[in-house]
């Protein structure tokens, strides 16, 4: 990527949103029904490369239960209602009925509750007794007070998730987390994020993890690039960790670390250009938000939207548009790619000729 000069003093590359690129037809077309959107990642195989962000808006027992048995794989916040309340539902209601500054004041008050590790326990022996793969998140900061509790409860996949997330993070306050000796010691694959350059998703693959999350302060709930002034745009970052990727590939001797990209995928077509861009899998919250049968209501939020000190996310309302099935699968009532995700995306791939997704990561792209 060329460098342009911002001023004499600094210079800076340039970089491309999802909005930014299109991907480009080529002289072979497929039928949608040949094409196969299987992903994998360890030993657990799923019909989707699509996982719904660990969000309260997103994402409760019951709806990861009902993601997982559509094919996905739906990732509970460990750090949420529902392991802090025995029943959210009224705070639920509560806080879709406040307005602006009140709601953010008021999830504040809401998240003080503290985490109960029986609580994660209940909901994840919930999910477990389901039948579906068990998928759980916690922060950094979090994850050395309640792995023994998340480990204890059997979970399958464990995701490590924050803004930002680095193998060497400082702090003359508290013992960081040591990922690498954490990974190492765990029995369960994880995936952690995020990051957005070459050099940091390179140190957290070799930390162990089996999938690296791409991307902070994008999502639709975010005020991050506001509040803080970071964000990268999703398309330079996906393809410099796929990068990354590749170049752990041939230094580990043949070791692959799955790129999800997790942030700005609104709309199906951002789906699809996230995969191109060398992504394996996305992680997805606003699109499921808009869900009926979502936890939030049509309401959307983050965890960075009730931090106690400085919040970088606001909960925004989105019009709902159908169930999570029809989501996924459709019919689609609307044209703006917010509804059956899954047959864009398929849709896409046979529209460029590829039967599968670690093809279509080789597709050809243009910025405009």
């Amino acid at each position: 990527m060329s460098d342009i000069e911002i001023g004499r003093a600094k210079r800076a590359r340039r970089a491309y949103s999802f909005d930014d690129i299109a991907i480009v037809p080529s002289r072979r077309t497929r039928d949608p029904e040949e094409v196969s959107v299987d992903w994998q990642i360890d030993a657990y195989r799923f019909s989707l490369p699509i996982l719904a962000a660990p969000m309260d808006s997103v994402m409760s027992p019951k709806t990861a239960i009902e993601f997982g048995r559509y094919g996905g794989l739906g990732v509970l916040n460990l750090e949420g209602l529902w392991t802090r309340f025995a029943d959210p539902e009224p705070l639920l209601d509560e806080v879709a009925g406040l307005q602006g500054v009140e709601a953010t004041r008021r999830l504040q008050e809401i998240y003080t509750e503290p985490i109960k590790a029986e609580l994660i326990a209940e909901r994840l022996r919930e999910m477990r007794d389901a039948g579906v793969t068990v998928a759980a998140s916690l922060s950094p900061q979090r994850t050395k007070e309640f792995a023994k509790a998340v480990t204890d409860a059997g979970v399958d996949l464990f995701v490590i998730r924050g803004t930002t997330v680095s193998a060497e993070h400082v702090s003359s306050q508290a013992e960081p987390l040591n990922l690498k000796e954490f990974i190492y010691e765990l029995d369960v694959p994880v995936i952690v994020g995020g990051c957005a350059t070459h050099q940091a998703a390179l140190h957290l693959m070799r930390t162990g993890a089996a999938g690296v999350l791409v991307g902070f302060g994008g999502g639709a709930a975010h005020t991050t690039r506001t509040v803080l002034g970071v964000a990268v745009p999703m398309a330079s970052a996906v393809a410099d960790v796929a990068a990354a990727r590749r170049d752990y590939l041939d230094e580990s001797g043949g070791r692959y670390v799955h790129v999800i990209a997790d942030g700005s995928i609104g709309t199906s077509g951002d789906l699809a250009k996230a995969i191109a861009c060398g992504a394996d899998a996305v992680m997805v919250g606003s699109p499921f938000a808009r869900a009926t049968d979502a936890p939030g209501r049509g309401f959307h939020w983050g965890a960075e939207a009730h931090h106690a000190d400085l919040p970088r996310g606001q909960r925004v309302q989105f019009d709902q548009v159908g169930t999570i099935e029809e989501i996924l699968f459709g019919p689609s009532r609307v044209a703006d790619g917010t509804m059956n995700l899954v047959g864009a995306l398929k849709r896409s791939m046979a529209t460029t000729g590829y039967t599968e997704l670690k093809e279509f990561q080789r597709v050809e792209v243009v910025a405009h």
